[in-house]
């Protein structure tokens, strides 16, 4: 699978931190019947990831919210315990953003997004990507380049939609 404008992302059992420490939560339970942006990225405290691409969507969640996004959904592969550190770490929770985790690649797999750079210690990774998400299905979505971040940005993303 590609992502797609007009396909339905697939369902999948995704991680976070919750109160009660790591829990998890159906992918199709946060997009069915709902606006949402869910945008991926290689992995958390990466560089890009945490000073560019989450805190672009920090900046813009105000503007997706008026444009009826219910959720904004950053999803990585990592784990629930790394996720939750990051997303306290540099203000994601604080911003409204839900940081998921993709544990073990597998959607991300399933979707074709999976990349992997030995030279930088990233393996099985998810490729940056931006995508409006309304009952499930995709309506606009934005890839970028392995090692780029660019299209996918908050600020980008915003313009496209």
């Amino acid at each position: 699978m590609t992502l797609t404008i007009g396909d339905s992302l697939p369902d999948a059992t995704l991680c976070y931190w919750g109160e009660n420490g790591p829990a998890t939560v159906q992918l199709s339970e946060k997009l069915g019947g709902r606006k949402v942006v869910l945008f991926a990225l290689p992995g958390a405290f990466t560089g890009t990831c945490s000073t560019s691409h989450l805190p672009s969507f920090m900046r813009t969640a105000e503007a997706f919210k008026a444009k009826g996004v219910e959720e904004i959904i950053c999803l990585s592969v990592n784990d629930p315990f790394v996720l939750g550190a990051w997303a306290e770490q540099t203000g994601a929770t604080a911003a409204g953003i839900t940081v998921l985790g993709d544990a073990d690649g597998s959607f991300t797999k399933a979707i074709g997004m999976d990349f992997t750079a030995p030279p930088i210690g990233l393996i099985g990774r998810s490729n940056r990507y931006a995508t409006l998400v309304e009952d499930g299905m995709i309506t606009a979505v934005s890839i970028d380049e392995p090692g780029v971040c660019d299209i996918s940005t908050g600020e980008r993303f915003l313009d496209a939609i």
